[in-house]
């Protein structure tokens, strides 16, 4: 039993939730002084990331550099990494504190997190969109859409999503009382995540704690030093020690440790499909309690589509942000175009001049629209793509094409014309700021909605841009499955918590739909109890009796 806490005989309902507002960082704004202050003391100020284990911050000595992607000679941060001595010790320890947080009265566990939005969006939002903004490479805008607003929004809305999973409850007959027990998972959850979204950083290991898990957590290394800030942020608003364990270091040491755990009770990932598909075969392979639970978000090669209605002007705003917005390396980002012949002529030019005055270089300049890719590997593959534009016959540069990692990993936004929409750049994720479009003959709509649906493995986000709505309802019906996620009139990225769940199927991932109830639900197994009240006492039926 737990005894932290005193009873409560109280049905409770949980603050209004509404979306986090969006500051607008304006020139002259008190917000735009008090970021710029806390960059340029972060910048200054070398620090150490630890380990968190059972509550303990653990340093190994065994050290890694956490950079600026937009100035790689910047060293943040020495990350402490571990070995598989402390794999071990947080995977004991997520075990050794599951009987008393599964016990934590529910109210108490969404406390925590409500606690931490509020530190969040008030005396910590400053540092942790400047610490995406220097680890991540990320503008301020789009730093303050997701380590602010999105992350508040996810221990919010996940709160209020947790209380009406645990409402619901059956029906109970004159005579009997049923009832539903929200059970957390019977081992620990291990939560993989990704650079690009500080916010899927802080969700996959919170998402499952609020339901009453223990959790093992494994930072993608290009976003340590944020994670350190969000956990810190965590522990301030009192989530208990060993709930959440945070471990850095390589990923197959880590995975090695917790797939092979027998106690294994669910994996919360974002990533590349490529890394979920060996995580699902190892799982797969493996001896364990029970059948763990696999929820991954994964790649995607997004699309728009244009029908010759579109609005050209509203089709260029789409395209800019939603292929260039972070460096296209947003899961949803708009990579792969399909132009009718008649709006292609207004729409190239409208992009050129868009891409020619978009400004790259160090977020701190806030003139930027964009900063850097992430490291090395991606500057190489980027660049390399674009040299395959170059020398296909096949593609052709329309604007942008250059690559410059003297300071930092720039890639400039690039626009490339296919006439092969099987093509490589067409149809393989290449996470980067570079839009391949293919331009269709009008006539050939009908038949486009069916290319896009067979051209790429993925599904996870789209988007058509039509006034004609039987052109709208048609790629509506043809591109069901193409796209977990579909947007008609608008770019194909900025879910919103609470407004459109994200989430794809396909090579995208299991569709479990971050910011929703049925991603909760996957990290809860019900349990059924019926209680009669007057139990029979003959084991005969009336309808055994002589007529």
């Amino acid at each position: 039993m737990n005894d932290r806490f005193a009873p409560l005989d109280a049905v409770c309902s949980l603050p209004a939730v509404q979306n986090e507002p969006v500051r607008s960082y304006a020139p002259g704004s008190a917000e735009r002084t008090a970021i710029k202050a806390r960059l340029s003391e972060m910048a200054h100020a070398r620090i150490e990331l630890p380990l968190v284990i059972a509550g303990r911050d653990v340093r190994t000595g065994k050290l890694q550099p956490s950079v600026m992607p937009h100035r790689h000679h910047h060293v943040l941060a020495d990350v402490h990494l571990a070995g598989h001595n402390e794999i071990e010790a947080a995977t004991a320890a997520a075990l050794q504190a599951r009987a008393g947080w599964s016990a934590t009265p529910w109210q108490e566990r969404a406390a925590v997190f409500l606690r931490a939005a509020d530190l969040l969006s008030g005396p910590c939002r400053d540092t942790l969109n400047a610490a995406t903004m220097l680890g991540q490479s990320k503008t301020v805008h789009q730093a303050e859409i997701d380590a602010a607003a999105e992350l508040a929004d996810f221990w919010r809305f996940n709160a209020a999503f947790l209380a009406q999973i645990y409402a619901h409850q059956p029906i109970s007959p004159p005579g009997a009382w049923n009832r539903v027990d929200y059970r957390p998972l019977d081992g620990f959850v291990y939560a993989v995540t990704p650079f690009n979204f500080t916010s899927i950083a802080g969700n996959l290991p919170t998402a499952p704690a609020l339901a009453g898990n223990t959790v093992l957590w494994k930072p993608a290394s290009t976003a340590q030093y944020s994670a350190h800030f969000i956990m810190d942020i965590l522990r301030r608003a009192g989530l208990p020690d060993g709930v959440i364990n945070l471990v850095y270091g390589k990923a197959s040491e880590i995975s090695d440790v917790a797939l092979a755990h027998p106690l294994l009770m669910g994996v919360h990932f974002t990533g590349s499909t490529e890394v979920f598909n060996a995580i699902v075969r190892r799982v797969g392979e493996g001896r364990y309690r029970g059948y763990p639970r696999l929820v991954g978000e994964t790649g995607g090669k997004n699309f728009i589509l244009a029908h010759p209605s579109a609005d050209v002007a509203a089709l260029t705003t789409a395209i800019l942000r939603g292929g260039f917005e972070y460096q296209g390396q947003k899961c949803s980002a708009a990579s792969r175009l399909y132009v009718p012949k008649s709006l292609w002529p207004e729409l190239r030019d409208r992009m050129v001049a868009g891409i020619e005055s978009i400004a790259t270089g160090d977020i701190a300049d806030f003139r930027n629209f964009m900063g850097a890719v992430i490291d090395e590997a991606s500057w190489r593959k980027l660049s390399a793509a674009q040299e395959e534009a170059r020398c296909d016959p096949a593609t052709k540069i329309i604007c942008g094409g250059a690559a410059d990692a003297r300071e930092g990993w720039f890639i400039a936004p690039t626009l490339v014309e296919s006439t092969a929409p099987q093509s490589r750049l067409m149809t393989e994720e290449l996470f980067g700021p570079l839009v391949t479009a293919y331009v269709y003959d009008d006539a050939a709509f009908a038949e486009t909605v069916g290319l896009i649906d067979r051209s790429s493995d993925y599904g996870l986000t789209g988007a058509i841009f039509a006034a004609d709505i039987d052109a709208v309802a048609a790629a509506e019906a043809g591109l069901r499955h193409a796209a977990g996620n579909f947007y008609i009139n608008d770019k194909p990225t900025g879910a919103v918590v609470g407004q459109q769940p994200f989430g794809g199927g396909r090579a995208s991932g299991t569709n479990d739909k971050a910011g929703s109830m049925w991603n909760l639900m996957r990290w809860i197994s019900p349990r059924t109890i019926k209680e009669t009240f007057v139990p029979p006492t003959d084991y005969r039926y009336p309808f055994m009796g002589e007529s």
